[in-house]
């Protein structure tokens, strides 16, 4: 019979991670459902490691709380540290984009037009009717930082436990 740790320090990284992670990403989410920002293409892509990253790290608190071998957390502790090296990336290259350094995927900010003849009462017409926003701007600028500027300074702490947590 395996004894649960309730001291263990893998499990409170690995649990601070998690509740980080799900902070990060649910402040996006707030910002889109309650203040209106909606997201482009580019910050979309943004919050995937914050999906995968929220579970990981939850299932490594529990893992290490049951026990599990160090070398299998550090592993753990590791592809999370990557996921959000990942995310500094793309918040590095959507920042980039924003400031106009480089230029941003030909999908972003493409409006599709809504069908012709139909009568506009359906949900696939509805759908169509929202324009999403250009990559390129910034709807809003906190101490200098857009969204995607802040994203590089989460995940940048975020990895930075992370890999420390792996090594």
């Amino acid at each position: 019979m395996t004894t649960v740790r309730f001291d263990s320090f893998p499990a409170r990284n690995a649990l601070m991670l998690a509740l980080g992670m799900g902070v990060t990403v649910g402040t996006a989410i707030g910002f889109e459902k309650l203040g209106g920002y909606l997201p482009c293409l580019l910050c979309l892509q943004q919050r995937i490691p914050y999906y995968v990253g929220v579970p990981l790290m939850a299932v490594t608190s529990v893992l290490a709380l049951l026990g599990c071998p160090r070398n299998v957390l550090r592993a753990l502790f590791a592809v999370g540290g990557v996921l959000m090296l990942y995310s500094v990336y793309l918040g590095v290259f959507h920042s980039g984009v924003e400031w106009g350094w480089w230029a941003g995927p030909d999908e972003c900010g493409v409006v599709v037009a809504p069908p012709s003849g139909g009568n506009g009462r359906g949900v696939l017409d509805a759908i169509n009717t929202i324009v999403p926003p250009s990559c390129n701007f910034a709807p809003l600028r906190v101490l200098g930082l857009s969204f995607a500027g802040w994203n590089v300074v989460a995940s940048s702490v975020l990895s930075f436990v992370a890999l420390r947590a792996a090594l």
